[in-house]
């Protein structure tokens, strides 16, 4: 079995701290903490309180499936953030690791379009990453276990018939999208209405 990077909870204490000291020391005063859904959720959260920005707004992007299993593209989930929130913002992205960059690449895509800057910070950046983060915890080439992931969830007996009556529905609208899409509000809208897109 390959070595994994291991994180844990008190580890993820320290690096989030340490992350916002990075941007405090650099003289960033974002205005918005936009979490990439769901391993950004945590460390947004954090580096909100930390660099005391209350408003957090999330954007749920799939693309893993399993350990170094992904999709095509990222795929957007709804809600999306309203660009008109962000309009003219200091933003700064956090997510949990820049493995590929590409999930970054949307959401950065996404946030350049109407903010009046963008940084993002990760507590992990993989050297294939195709966005370079201007915050970086750690740097690492290995798979890493987060503490919040390392255990499954505690709905897989309802994948196997057992548990509570019956899961949660799927997420009802899944849409596949480029940077480009991104150009305006208007133009994400009509990418989310026309359904999954293949690019």
């Amino acid at each position: 079995m390959e070595e994994r990077e291991e994180l844990s909870w008190q580890e993820f204490g320290a690096a989030s701290r340490e992350l916002a000291q990075a941007v405090a020391d650099d003289g960033f005063r974002p205005g918005v903490v936009l979490s990439i859904a769901r391993g950004g959720l945590l460390l947004a959260g954090a580096l909100g309180y930390a660099l005391d920005v209350k408003s957090i707004v999330m954007m749920n992007v799939l693309y893993y499936t399993g350990v170094d299993e992904r999709l095509e593209a990222p795929v957007v989930l709804r809600p999306t953030p309203d660009g008109a929130d962000l309009a003219g913002a200091r933003v700064l992205i956090a997510d949990d690791v820049a493995d590929t960059g590409a999930t970054l690449r949307v959401v950065r895509d996404f946030c350049v379009a109407h903010a009046s800057e963008v940084r993002i910070a990760v507590l992990y950046e993989k050297p294939q990453s195709v966005v370079p983060c201007e915050y970086v915890w750690r740097r690492t080439d290995r798979w890493i276990n987060f503490p919040w992931s390392a255990e499954p969830p505690v709905t897989s007996a309802w994948r196997r018939g057992r548990g509570r009556s019956a899961p949660p529905p799927a997420p009802s609208h899944r849409v596949a999208v480029t940077p480009r899409a991104f150009a305006s509000r208007a133009g994400f809208q009509r990418v989310v209405r026309a359904g999954p897109l293949v690019l």
